[in-house]
């Protein structure tokens, strides 16, 4: 049979057979072609999710301060009586038991604001308890470091990164306690304020006072307060889940590894992760891929947990401004400062002394059973012993 030609006398393409190297291109309407359309409409479907998603825990979150705002005063007898926090030194207890209570440290923070918008803390009082939260906070990353040593993981290896976490914190918080309180009493910082302030309460009253107006109405003060508590720590779970899951390629890993030794970098890296993500779990837990590849020591880690303590309390900052109270305002930035300047400090001028004294604890911790045993009743002693003082 003849062949047909074109006038050019090139044979039409679809009369020759596919060769070998066209065989991976999908053919129009075929299998592979409908695959990847599917896994296009999946990947926006996935994006429009998780953006919806972070809209609808943003939303969360202003609504539960706005109730926890309107609910505290219901529970200000509470406080102030049966828990008898009446000082800097029951505010930090309280707080730090309070974190270990619910697994999270911005929820007590943000709880702490609101005390002191109705009263109940003073403003040293407020400080101390936000930064109890954070104490708190710290170990629930050494608890996941228990539940891979019942896995049987390496105990020095799976505690580490925990015990890092909570020892670093401790060393820096605390300093910044006496610090953050002196600036406190002086009031260096009562005049710095965010302007746009007002712009953000005209929102919510637009849009979040209607719903938790509902709530007001129907429950008492003290359940108001314990529905915004339990709203607020949804929308950190919400949160966390719509921030994109990070990989790590071996590509990537080649470069990174030559920064993890610079501590300033990873000072950097960790307070920027953890601004943009505003979750200390998830600029945490990139640590983990990197760990366990050997690409990051522990002693990498502590500028990394510096950053991150620094930049963790924006979501807190954000609600200092919904409960549009000037002073509250002024706590959280005294909080982010002073911890900066504690930081920045050991960083300048002694963090080779602090990193060999920070590891020898941790590996004195995790020699024995009993001094492990002996580090966890300590950290459980203290914040009873400061809530009684």
């Amino acid at each position: 049979m003849e062949k047909l030609r074109n006038p050019d006398g090139v044979a039409p393409a679809a009369v020759h057979p596919p060769t070998g190297d066209r065989l991976d291109l999908p053919l129009e309407g075929g299998p592979l072609a409908r695959v990847t359309q599917l896994a296009r409409v999946w990947r926006i479907r996935t994006r429009v999710g998780k953006i919806l998603l972070f809209a609808g825990s943003l939303y969360l979150f202003v609504l539960a301060i706005t109730l926890m705002k309107d609910g505290a005063r219901g529970v200000a007898p509470l406080v102030r009586s049966l828990l008898d926090v009446s000082n800097g030194a029951n505010a930090l207890g309280f707080g730090w038991l309070f974190a270990y209570t619910i697994m999270s440290g911005s929820p007590v923070a943000a709880a702490a604001l609101t005390f002191f918008d109705a009263g109940v803390l003073d403003k040293l009082g407020a400080f101390a308890m936000i930064t109890g939260s954070r104490l708190g906070a710290s170990f629930i990353v050494l608890f996941i470091g228990f539940v891979y040593v019942l896995r049987g993981r390496d105990r020095t290896t799976s505690l580490g990164m925990g015990l890092l976490s909570l020892i670093v914190t401790a060393t820096t918080y605390l300093p910044g306690l006496v610090f953050g309180a002196i600036l406190l009493e002086t009031g260096v910082l009562d005049g710095v304020q965010l302007q746009s302030g007002m712009l953000v309460r005209s929102v919510v009253e637009q849009v979040v006072d209607p719903v938790s107006g509902i709530a007001v109405s129907l429950l008492p003060d003290w359940a108001v307060f314990v529905v915004g508590l339990g709203i607020i720590w949804l929308s950190f779970n919400l949160f966390d889940r719509c921030l994109p899951q990070m990989t790590l390629k071996e590509s990537q890993l080649g470069w990174m590894s030559r920064l993890v030794y610079r501590p300033w970098v990873m000072f950097l890296v960790g307070a920027g992760i953890t601004l943009i993500s505003m979750s200390v779990s998830l600029s945490l837990s990139i640590l983990v891929p990197l760990s366990a590849r050997g690409f990051v020591r522990r002693e990498n880690v502590i500028p990394y947990i510096m950053g991150a303590n620094i930049t963790t309390f924006v979501d807190t900052l954000l609600a200092a401004v919904l409960l549009n109270n000037p002073p509250a305002f002024t706590v959280v930035l005294v909080e982010m400062l002073s911890i900066a300047a504690v930081s920045l400090l050991v960083l300048s001028i002694a963090y080779r002394p602090y990193e060999r004294s920070t590891l020898k604890f941790v590996g004195w911790v995790t020699a024995s059973n009993r001094n492990l045993a002996l580090f966890m009743l300590t950290i459980f002693v203290v914040p009873v012993m400061l809530i009684l003082a």
